[in-house]
C-alpha cells in the first residue's frame, strides 16, 4: 500500500480537500472546514498550502497553512506526521493539531519554545444564564469597537493580527459578530462562524477586563449559541485555553461538554 503526502500550493485543490473533510468528523474539523469555506467565498490569504495524506489511492487525512497563521494538522493521522515532516524539511515554525499529533510531532522535531494546550468543547444541552441585559447582533456602529476589542483580545492571547479592521468587516457583513449590553452599554463580543459541515464554532469571546467576572461573557455565548442554532446550524462548538480555568468553568456551566485536547506549538521566535 503506497502512502504519501501530497502538498499543493494551487486553490484548485479547495474543493478536494472539503469533500475530504466534511464526511470526517465535522466538529473536530470545524476549523479546516471553515478555513476552505473561507477561501472559496474569496478572502484573500497570502501563499496558502495544502496537503493530503492518500492511502490506497484514497484521501485520509488533510494539512493546510494560511499564513500567518500555525500550520493546521486537524486531520492528519499519526503515521502521517513523519513524512509531512520530511516532505516540508522539517520546516514546522508553527503548528496545531489534536495532543496525539503534536505530540509524535514533538518527538520528531524536538521540545518547542512555547506550547498552549486548548480543549474543543461542544454544545450538548444550552443553558441560557441569568445575566442582566440583552444580546444582540453587532452593527456598522460598533465598528470602531469591535476592532479595538479584537485588537485588546490578540494582544491577551498573543495572536494579534495585522489585519483586524478588514477581517471585524468582514465578519460585520457576514452577520457574524454579537455583542451584550448592559444599561444600554456593549460589555462583551462573540462572533460565530457560518455552519460548516452543519457546524458553527464560536470564538473569539472577549469582555474587557473591567467587565469581568459579571457573566457577560456567558451570556454573550449564549445568545450566540441560540441564534446560531435558530437560524443555520445544527451544532456549535468553541475551543478554550486549558490554562484559563476560569473559561473552561463557564462554558461547561452553560452546557459545553468536552470532545478533545489539542496544543499549538511553537518553534521559532
Amino acid at each position: 500500500m503506497s502512502r504519501h503526502v501530497d502538498l499543493h500550493l494551487r486553490r484548485r485543490g479547495i474543493r478536494r480537500g472539503r469533500r475530504a473533510l466534511s464526511a470526517r468528523r465535522p466538529v473536530r474539523n470545524t476549523v479546516p472546514l471553515t478555513v476552505l469555506a473561507n477561501l472559496r467565498a474569496g478572502m484573500p490569504v497570502k501563499d496558502p498550502h495544502f496537503g493530503w495524506w492518500t492511502s490506497g489511492g484514497e484521501v485520509r487525512g488533510a494539512v493546510f497553512h494560511t499564513p500567518p497563521h500555525p500550520v493546521g494538522l486537524f486531520a492528519v493521522p499519526v503515521e502521517a506526521v513523519s513524512p509531512l515532516i520530511e516532505a516540508l524539511d522539517g520546516d514546522l515554525p508553527e503548528l496545531v493539531g489534536p495532543v496525539e499529533v503534536t505530540s509524535e510531532a514533538v518527538r520528531l522535531l524536538g521540545e518547542p519554545s512555547r506550547v498552549v494546550s486548548e480543549r474543543l468543547y461542544r454544545l450538548e444541552r444550552l443553558t441560557v444564564p441569568d445575566v442582566p441585559g440583552r444580546g444582540r447582533l453587532a452593527v456598522p456602529g460598533d465598528f470602531p469597537l469591535l476592532v479595538s476589542w479584537y485588537h485588546a483580545f490578540g494582544a491577551e492571547v498573543g495572536m494579534g493580527e495585522a489585519d483586524v479592521a478588514e477581517q471585524v468587516a468582514r465578519r460585520l457583513s457576514g452577520r457574524e459578530l454579537f455583542l451584550w449590553e448592559d444599561e444600554g452599554a456593549p460589555v462583551s463580543l462573540a462572533a460565530l462562524s457560518p455552519a460548516c459541515g452543519g457546524v458553527c464554532r464560536i470564538g473569539p469571546v472577549y469582555t474587557p477586563p473591567s467587565r469581568r467576572r459579571r457573566g457577560y461573557g456567558a451570556a454573550v455565548t449564549a445568545y450566540a449559541a441560540r441564534t446560531g442554532l435558530a437560524e443555520h446550524c445544527e451544532q456549535v462548538v468553541l475551543f478554550t485555553d486549558l490554562a484559563n480555568p476560569t473559561s473552561n468553568s463557564v462554558y461547561r456551566s452553560i452546557g459545553y461538554r468536552p470532545v478533545c485536547d489539542y496544543a499549538h506549538l511553537t518553534y521559532a521566535g
